[in-house]
């Protein structure tokens, strides 16, 4: 498999032959108004550019895979790239109805065994938050893939580290993570998705595998800098399984 860190959750994973686009969100540098109640407020959404254009992104792609519909994960921009017969995966009904409304004709929603060209996909349960703010944040999910060929891999979407992530890991046992760590935050709730502590708690689960943590400075309201996990991650003597990557970087496994 080929895991290509785009922008922000947005990556390519190309797996056993197939390429599948997740969580697009592909607006220029400061289109969007800044997320409120939170830091940066002087600062538009994305905040840095798309390392490459939208077309590369786009070629070839043969599914996209929306965990939910916050517009840092499926965006006005990726709707107009995007080919209308294009196949889509959505974490629900009610999310799919709105993608269909968007004019997309080849929606499908993810179940726990959905099959794609001999892949299997897996949707995983999520907690955009812990507490009140998850009646604000809304349902989300992750995904895991699994084909003879190739690793098991475990895209966890906008989640924290809770029970069900621990469980998802212990029954899938997957080989590569991708964790969304950037500790996104309003001034009020707490995280939002995962900060360090919970990407550590990630490590301890599956100490063999290899977490690609992505989310990360690309919208205004991260509150964990690449850095910053960089440095923790060499402090816990956990660099080589962690990984941090630069936006238009891409891992083989």
């Amino acid at each position: 498999m080929n895991i290509h860190q785009i922008r922000n959750a947005t990556i390519v994973v190309e797996y056993a032959g197939k390429k599948f686009l997740i969580d697009p969100m592909l607006a220029e540098k400061g289109t969007y108004p800044p997320f409120p109640n939170s830091p940066r407020q002087d600062q538009n959404n994305p905040l840095v550019s798309l390392p490459t254009s939208i077309d590369n992104i786009i070629k070839d792609i043969d599914a996209v895979i929306v965990t939910h519909l916050h517009y840092d994960h499926w965006d006005d921009a990726a709707k107009e790239a995007l080919q209308k017969e294009t196949k889509i995966f959505a974490q629900n009904e009610e999310d799919a109805t709105e993608i269909r409304n968007a004019g997309f004709q080849n929606v499908e929603v993810l179940q726990d065994d959905t099959k794609f060209e001999g892949i299997q996909l897996v949707k995983t349960k999520g907690e955009h938050g812990r507490g009140e703010i998850l009646k604000l944040a809304g349902l989300v999910c992750g995904v895991i893939f699994k084909h003879p060929t190739e690793k098991t891999l475990y895209v966890a979407g906008d989640t924290v580290w809770y029970e069900e992530v621990q469980k998802v890991i212990e029954t899938n046992k997957p080989e590569v993570i991708v964790v969304n760590a950037g500790d996104n935050q309003f001034f009020q709730g707490g995280s939002l998705v995962m900060g360090k502590d919970d990407v550590y708690e990630v490590y301890k689960a599956a100490p063999e595998a290899k977490i690609i943590c992505v989310h990360m400075e690309a919208v205004n309201h991260w509150g964990l800098s690449k850095e910053e996990l960089k440095s923790f991650t060499k402090e816990k003597e956990i660099a080589s399984n962690v990984l941090v990557p630069n936006d238009g970087e891409s891992y083989t496994f």
